[in-house]
């Protein structure tokens, strides 16, 4: 069987044409008990500097950036990132920027790393060049949090447990895992850099 295709930005383009919510992050109690769950597998109280990839439109964001001193948001699609910056005008430490995963990571060094519900969007080659991508851009002791919803989904290119059984195979050696929940439709891993 041939390996999809990464999802492009016309992809998204349509989604939110559609919908400026349409994965109900903002009303799902599924959406609210995952984000808790998020916040509560942070390794840390408080973290220097966080980059979260594909911020959508900016609702674990604003979880996010109550436990970080400098939050980098990336998302693929500027209308997500208007609504983003509107949830979160009143939040300081918080830039948007309009940036497709993985081609254009920034290069900054960071504390953490979120990666929630976005890997599966990439095929398994550029998932596989944006795990090494993410981990050049990680300080020795910092974290990649990955987060993903694991029933299969015809338009994805990979499962969730995919997404996480792989960064596995590559990263056992480099990074520890330091936490790690399996929810009904969604998987937690938290990994550490040495």
């Amino acid at each position: 069987m041939r390996e999809k295709k990464s999802l492009n930005l016309d992809y998204f383009k349509d989604i939110y044409d559609r919908s400026e919510d349409p994965w109900n992050f903002e009303t799902s109690a599924y959406e609210a008990a995952k984000y808790a769950a998020t916040i509560a597998a942070l390794p840390n109280k408080q973290e220097e500097r966080v980059l979260e990839v594909g911020c959508s439109i900016g609702v674990l964001t604003r979880l996010l950036a109550q436990r970080c001193t400098y939050l980098l948001a990336i998302d693929v699609s500027q209308k997500a990132l208007d609504i983003a910056n509107r949830r979160c005008e009143h939040v300081r430490n918080v830039t948007f920027k309009k940036a497709s995963f993985p081609k254009e990571l920034p290069a900054d060094q960071f504390n953490l790393i979120m990666v929630s519900e976005v890997a599966y969007y990439l095929s398994a080659a550029d998932w596989k060049a944006a795990i090494g991508a993410l981990y050049e851009r990680l300080v020795s002791g910092g974290h990649i949090v990955l987060v993903h919803w694991l029933p299969e989904v015809p338009d994805y290119p990979q499962t969730g447990d995919e997404v996480h059984n792989r960064f596995e195979q590559l990263m056992r050696d480099k990074m520890k895992s330091v936490f790690s929940n399996r929810a009904e439709n969604y998987r937690i891993d938290v990994w550490a850099r040495s």
